[in-house]
């Protein structure tokens, strides 16, 4: 029987995983790590189950016994303004978390990783395919979070490389739905919570900006393909999301239409917002065979409408979700100038290039 860690499993994405660990008749123990600064001790709020064990804690000190022959380690937060608010201790729970796994794995026992789609940056190709680099920024306000994904996939590759570490990385894109937190922060649940609430929603910058949101029940069945039910010896990175990409205003206005009485309001880009997201699923459609996102976002976003309208009902405070971190502009360097115009590369390959300010000469080719 199997010894099995969950670091970071109270949060969105790791309660869901936990209750699937539990399905398994080879997991012997299961032990959860969570300091709860996003996640919530109600999200394994459900019948105990004597495997589980839970520890509240940092992943990067908990106090753990012996070895395990799989660990999960989920332990970060992925909303802007919480990595934003506290980035030292966001950079610790990814990176010294980490190495407290490998510390903690059982030789030949495999550790998995959640990175994400920040580690491509500002891409300048759609869709993302996993041997893009990114075009990124390693100094600006949202580095904490996308450099410190980025180095533990490094450490991870070199654990591999040099020790045979069994690794399995996947890079998530936008996951969204029930166990989000109230004041998480991020599109989805900003705007549905706003609008439970009678409140503007609050779009930053123009709303083009895309994201290809998956519904969480649908990651979490590919993650578990990938990770022990399809016995996949492949090490990743491995893109895992929804390849339909759509603008946030869209869906500000999706929502709008189901809350008729609440009004879209546009506030001032959040600092370095991406301008897109879409992955490139063709090596998980190799390394998963048959897996998509069979949620449409719509249906999604009602699943989760009902979620959080059932949680405000009991609810004896509701929070807010935080403000993002706002720079001064002489502290946000510019990275491009603010149009952008597409260029399609080949067939289903898009690139966006920087226009010339105006009057300037064209580049040459």
């Amino acid at each position: 029987m199997k010894r099995v860690l969950v670091a970071g499993g109270l949060g969105f994405i790791g309660s869901h995983l936990v209750d699937r660990l539990l399905k398994r008749a080879d997991v012997g123990e299961l032990t959860v790590v969570d300091n709860l600064w996003t996640g919530l001790r109600d999200n394994l709020d459900h019948p105990a189950d004597e495997r589980l064990r839970i520890v509240i804690g940092d992943i990067e000190r908990a106090p753990l016994s012996g070895r395990f022959d799989e660990i999960y380690h989920l332990a970060s937060p992925a909303s802007p303004p919480w990595y934003m608010a506290e980035p030292l201790r966001t950079i610790s729970a990814n990176v010294l978390g980490a190495m407290r796994c490998l510390e903690l794995l059982e030789p030949g026992g495999q550790l998995a990783y959640t990175s994400t789609s920040e580690v491509y940056g500002d891409p300048l190709v759609s869709p993302q395919p996993e041997s893009y680099r990114g075009s990124v920024d390693c100094t600006g306000p949202r580095a904490a979070y996308d450099e410190s994904k980025r180095c533990v996939e490094a450490m991870l590759f070199e654990a591999r490389r040099t020790r045979g570490v069994r690794i399995k990385v996947v890079r998530l894109f936008n996951v969204f739905g029930p166990r989000t937190r109230m004041d998480d922060g991020r599109a989805v649940s900003n705007f549905v919570t706003q609008a439970l609430r009678g409140l503007p929603i609050t779009v930053y910058g123009d709303g083009s900006q895309t994201r290809s949101w998956g519904y969480v029940d649908d990651i979490l069945a590919g993650l578990e393909r990938y990770w022990w039910r399809d016995g996949v010896d492949y090490p990743g990175p491995l893109n895992v999301g929804n390849d339909r990409e759509i603008p946030v205003l869209q869906v500000a206005e999706y929502i709008q239409r189901r809350f008729p009485g609440c009004e879209i309001r546009h506030l001032p880009p959040a600092p370095h917002d991406p301008t897109n997201r879409r992955p490139d699923l063709a090596l998980a459609g190799q390394v998963i065979p048959g897996w998509t996102c069979a949620v449409p976002y719509e249906e999604g976003v009602d699943r989760t409408i009902a979620w959080f309208q059932a949680r405000m009902a009991g609810a004896t405070r509701i929070p807010e979700a935080p403000e993002p971190i706002l720079l001064p502009a002489a502290l946000v360097p510019e990275l491009r100038p603010a149009a952008r115009r597409r260029r399609r590369l080949t067939a289903g390959v898009i690139a966006w290039t920087d226009e010339p300010p105006p009057g300037a000469a064209p580049a040459r080719a």
